[in-house]
């Protein structure tokens, strides 16, 4: 019952971890920072790389928000147990996406003309990504 709870969490923290700031990023110290989020983030992604937002749009919103649809669906019996190891693959895939953050930091803060850095909105998407997995894996172990 308490996972039920738990992952119902999850289809709330998520819209709010991608409008919250991940990173707050400026051309050198001088100048402010301005505060990116995943919507920000993909938004400039669209006008620039569309392939790219394409994978990032799926990494941080579509695959995350599946898997906790799906398993709500199972937690609430309205769907088999046996699609679980495609959610751990969606749960995965969504990690993707905080590593690719992380290699921006340190690509960024490595060039060392900008400023960067992370906000409560990376721990808190990192946090229910990492929450989402761990449902996933003790409602396969049920």
């Amino acid at each position: 019952m308490p996972l039920r709870f738990a992952n119902l969490a999850l289809l709330i923290l998520y819209p709010v971890a991608w409008f919250a700031p991940l990173l707050r990023a400026g051309l050198l110290p001088l100048f402010g920072l301005s505060e990116i989020s995943v919507v920000t983030g993909l938004q400039s992604l669209w006008d620039s790389d569309i392939v790219l937002a394409l994978l990032v749009t799926f990494l941080a919103i579509f695959a995350p928000y599946l898997k906790t649809i799906g398993l709500a669906l199972i937690h609430f019996g309205l769907m088999r147990r046996k699609v679980l190891p495609a959610f751990d693959v969606l749960g995965k895939l969504a990690m993707a996406d905080i590593f690719l953050i992380a290699l921006y930091v340190v690509v960024v803060k490595g060039i060392g003309l900008a400023t960067v850095e992370t906000a409560w909105g990376l721990y808190l998407f990192s946090g229910c990504v990492l929450a989402s997995i761990a449902i996933s894996h003790l409602t396969a172990r049920r």
